[in-house]
């Protein structure tokens, strides 16, 4: 094992507060971890460059030294689809240019976390999405479910999507993202009765650029 692949059943369900806490705690173990984030869209221009937070905050929980452009080798200004940005951009997504990223942090560190961009079937251009990076990785998948009206569908569907890629659901969690939602425990009671892979707990509500550790409970679970 040399990592996770960190996806989410869509945008805005908790996966870089997860992918921050996953890289913290191996760092704690002693390994070298190297965070990587190849997509991200939502940034603003510092020291010359786009800079996407979410991305930032991965490098920042790193413990290799590396670049913020390794950590995002491709970062847009406007928050929507990736390949919608990378078309106004009027560039393409070369899935070649993310693999060669990834393989010279691997060479540098013990642990790869990466980070994907918003849902498992994203697309990154005309041919390829998401998934198709994940597979070329060949991580195990940890899937972070935002607890909302809809999710249990969203997340069957993930589950099922990742299974037919051939790869390995490690774990899933369930991020309470809608602390509204009512039958919170009946629905999470119905994911995990349809989910084969282990739940690592479900984790409160998490507001952005909070110091999020992962629960002492889930670490047994990730180390071994």
């Amino acid at each position: 094992m040399s990592g996770f692949f960190i996806t989410g059943t869509d945008t805005d369900v908790g996966k870089t507060e997860i992918a921050v806490a996953l890289t913290k705690l191996f760092v704690a173990e002693g390994k070298r971890v190297a965070a990587y984030k190849p997509i991200a869209a939502g940034a603003e221009r510092l020291n010359g460059i786009l800079q996407n937070d979410d991305a930032q905050r991965l490098r920042n929980a790193a413990n290799i030294k590396q670049s913020y452009e390794e950590t995002n080798p491709y970062c847009y200004a406007p928050a929507i689809a990736p390949h919608i940005a990378a078309q106004e951009a009027e560039e393409v997504i070369d899935m070649q240019r993310l693999l060669q990223g990834y393989e010279q942090l691997k060479a540098r560190s013990d642990i790869q976390i990466v980070e994907g961009a918003g849902g498992w079937k994203v697309p990154l251009n005309n041919t390829q999405d998401m998934s198709h990076l994940a597979i070329k990785l060949q991580q195990p998948v940890i899937l972070v479910i935002g607890l909302r009206l809809g999710c249990i569908s969203h997340a069957l569907l993930t589950v099922e999507s990742i299974a037919a890629s051939g790869l390995h659901l490690a774990a899933y969690v369930i991020n309470l993202i809608d602390p509204d939602m009512s039958r919170q425990q009946d629905n999470m009671a119905a994911l995990q009765e349809r989910i084969v892979a282990p739940c690592l707990g479900s984790v409160p509500r998490i507001e952005q650029d909070i110091d999020f550790e992962l629960p002492s409970y889930l670490k047994p679970r990730l180390i071994n």
